[in-house]
């Protein structure tokens, strides 16, 4: 399974939203047909970027707690100062990805920034 977390600034377009999955998927070598999700942090899964954007893909919003994504911040690799200061956790696309994954989810591509929206690649499962 592969879910793209996605983190966006308020109003974000859908555009800004899939320019950022697609580099994403581009950076990690995945075909766009491979994306199983995209996961977001509940308080930004009704943005309607990110809800058009999914929906362009053809794939499911999921939309992760704060809690789940509290308990995935040991797993990422970047932190945001600025997202911890306005939404209370270092990180969204890194850690929306892995909580959305499962528990043995890694980091495929890490925070990836484009326009107005970050996106992350996760891989469910062990590295191959």
């Amino acid at each position: 399974m592969i879910v793209a977390g996605v983190g966006c600034r308020r109003g974000a377009s859908a555009s800004d939203v899939e320019a950022a999955i697609r580099a994403a998927l581009a950076r990690a070598n995945v075909a766009a047909s491979a994306l199983d999700a995209v996961a977001t942090i509940a308080s930004k899964s009704a943005e309607a970027g990110i809800r058009a954007a999914a929906e362009k893909l053809g794939v499911a919003l999921v939309a992760v707690s704060e809690a789940e994504i509290k308990a995935a911040t040991d797993r990422i690799e970047t932190r945001s100062a600025r997202v911890l200061m306005l939404i209370g956790v270092p990180a969204v696309a890194e850690a929306a990805a892995l909580a959305a994954a499962g528990p043995a989810a890694r980091l495929i591509t890490p925070r990836l920034m484009m326009g107005a929206a970050t996106c992350a690649l996760a891989a469910s499962g062990a590295a191959p």
